[in-house]
C-alpha cells in the first residue's frame, strides 16, 4: 500500500475523499435549504416578499462586516488541531441556528417575527458559516498539499457533494409541499432534518488532520497585511466582482415558485432535480481538462452553457421535457464555479506566497466570501422587489399575469445575465499566465525551509 501511495502523490482514496466532503454536503444542503425561507415567511408567516427580501438584505449586508474579521483571525489561528479544523465544529451552530430560524412563533407580531428572523439569519450566516467558509481552504491546503489533489477535492468531492444535495432536493419536496402553510409544521420538518445533517456534517473534523505545513515564513499576521492585500494582490479583485455577480444570480433562484404557480406541481420539482446527474458527469473529467486549461477558462466556457439554459427555461412553461434539458445546462454551467473557486483562492494565496507575503488563505477566502455575501443581499433584495412589484401575493392561489411573467423572467434569464457579468471579470484575473513559475518558486522556498543547516 505505501508504495503505492510513493508511486501516486496524487492520490486521495475513498474514505478520504468521502469523509473531507460529508462537511460540504452538509453545508450545501443547508444553503439549498435557506432558499425556501422566502416560501416560509410568505406562505407560513405570511410576511411579504419585499419585506423578507429586505430584512434578508440588511442581514447579509451585517454579514459582509465579519467576513473579513473572520478571515484574519482564521489565518492568525495556530493550535494542535491546526489552522482550520477546528472551525470546522461550527456546523453544529449553523444547524442549530437553522431550525431557530424556521421555528418562528406564529403568534409574534410582525415586528417581533422580523427581528426573530433577523438575529437568527445573521447568527447562521454571519457567524458560524463565515468562520466555516473561512476556514475551508486553509484546512485543505494543510490536510493534502497538492495541487492535483485540491482538483480532486474540489472537482470530484464537487460530485459527491451534488449528489448528495441531489438526493435531498428529490425527497424534500414531498415534505415541505405538505407544510407550506404550517409554521410548526416547518420547524418539526427542519429539526428532523437538521440533527443528521449536523452529525454528517462534524464527521471531518473527526478524522482528517491537518498534516502539512504551507507557510515559508514564520512572521505572524498583522492586521496591516489585510489592508495591503488588494494593493499587491490584484487578482482577488475580479474573483471578488466574480461572486458578487454570481451572489446576485444564485439568490434570485425562484424555482420553488415557478414548480407551484407555473408548472403547479411543487413535488415534481425533486423529480426534476435527478436530470442533474447529467451535468454532474461533467465534473469527473475536471482533473484532465484543467491540465489543459486553466481554472478561470473552465469557469468561463461554463456560464456559455448558462446561456443556453436561460433560452430553454424561458420558453419551457410547464413542458419538462425543456424544463430537463434547462437544468442541464444550468447545471454544466455553473458547477465549475460552484466547485472550483478554491483554486483561484489557492493560486492568488500562492501569488502571495511568490511576492515573500503570508499566504493569508483565510482571509482571501473571506474577501471573496464578501462579495458573494454582498450580492446575495442584494439578490435577496431584489427578487422580493421584483416579485412584489409584480403583484405577487403568496396569500393568493392564483396569482397575476404579471407576477407570472416575474417569476418566469427571474427563473430562467435574469440570474444569467450576472452570470455573465461575472465571468467578464474574470478576464482581470493574470495568476494562470505565470502559475508555473509561482509554483516551482514556492516549493524551492519551502524545501529551503526544511533543509538543516
Amino acid at each position: 500500500m505505501s508504495k503505492n501511495k510513493e508511486k501516486n502523490p496524487n492520490r486521495i482514496g475513498f474514505w478520504p475523499m468521502l469523509l473531507w466532503n460529508a462537511n460540504g454536503i452538509s453545508a450545501a444542503v443547508n444553503v439549498v435549504l435557506l432558499s425556501f425561507l422566502t416560501l416560509y415567511c410568505t406562505n407560513a408567516l405570511g410576511l411579504s416578499a419585499a419585506l423578507v427580501g429586505t430584512i434578508l438584505m440588511v442581514s447579509k449586508i451585517f454579514d459582509g462586516v465579519t467576513d473579513i474579521l473572520a478571515g484574519y483571525l482564521v489565518d492568525k489561528t495556530n493550535t494542535k488541531l491546526g489552522r482550520g479544523r477546528p472551525y470546522d465544529l461550527c456546523i453544529l451552530g449553523l444547524w442549530f441556528t437553522t431550525w431557530l430560524l424556521f421555528s418562528v412563533p406564529e403568534q409574534y407580531t410582525t415586528t417581533v417575527k422580523c427581528v426573530w428572523i433577523f438575529a437568527c439569519y445573521a447568527m447562521c450566516q454571519s457567524v458560524f458559516r463565515t468562520f466555516m467558509n473561512a476556514a475551508g481552504v486553509p484546512y485543505m491546503v494543510r490536510a493534502f498539499n497538492n495541487q492535483q489533489k485540491y482538483v480532486k477535492i474540489s472537482s470530484w468531492g464537487g460530485l459527491i457533494t451534488t449528489f448528495g444535495v441531489m438526493i435531498f432536493n428529490v425527497i424534500f419536496p414531498t415534505f415541505y409541499s405538505k407544510v407550506l402553510d404550517d409554521a410548526a409544521g416547518w420547524s418539526r420538518m427542519i429539526m428532523c432534518l437538521a440533527i443528521p445533517m449536523a452529525i454528517i456534517g462534524i464527521m471531518r473534523f473527526f478524522f482528517i488532520p491537518e498534516k502539512y505545513d504551507v507557510d515559508a515564513g514564520t512572521e505572524q499576521l498583522k492586521l496591516a497585511d489585510v489592508v495591503t492585500l488588494f494593493k499587491t494582490n490584484k487578482n482577488v479583485i475580479p474573483i471578488i466582482v466574480l461572486q458578487f455577480a454570481v451572489g446576485i444570480g444564485s439568490n434570485l433562484t425562484v424555482s420553488t415558485y415557478y414548480f407551484l404557480y407555473i408548472v403547479k406541481n411543487v413535488e415534481i420539482s425533486g423529480v426534476m432535480s435527478l436530470f442533474s446527474i447529467v451535468a454532474m458527469v461533467t465534473m469527473v473529467f475536471y482533473p484532465v481538462i484543467l491540465k489543459k486549461v486553466s481554472t478561470k477558462s473552465l469557469i468561463q466556457a461554463g456560464f456559455g452553457f448558462s446561456v443556453i439554459s436561460a433560452v430553454i427555461n424561458f420558453i419551457a412553461g410547464d413542458n419538462l421535457v425543456l424544463l430537463a434539458a434547462g437544468g442541464i445546462c444550468m447545471g454544466v454551467g455553473t458547477l465549475p464555479c460552484s466547485y472550483m473557486l478554491s483554486i483561484l483562492c489557492i493560486d492568488c494565496a500562492d501569488y502571495n506566497e511568490y511576492l515573500g507575503k503570508k499566504r493569508m488563505e483565510a482571509t482571501i477566502s473571506s474577501v471573496v466570501g464578501l462579495g458573494n455575501k454582498l450580492g446575495a443581499a442584494f439578490g435577496t433584495f431584489l427578487i422580493g422587489i421584483l416579485l412584489t412589484s409584480a403583484g405577487f401575493d403568496g396569500t393568493l392561489a392564483v396569482q397575476p399575469d404579471s407576477a407570472v411573467m416575474m417569476i418566469r423572467l427571474c427563473y430562467a434569464v435574469v440570474p444569467v445575465i450576472f452570470y455573465i457579468l461575472g465571468g467578464i471579470s474574470l478576464n482581470f484575473f493574470k495568476i494562470d499566465k505565470m502559475k508555473g513559475e509561482i509554483t516551482k518558486v514556492n516549493e524551492e522556498r519551502r524545501a529551503a525551509k526544511v533543509l538543516p543547516d
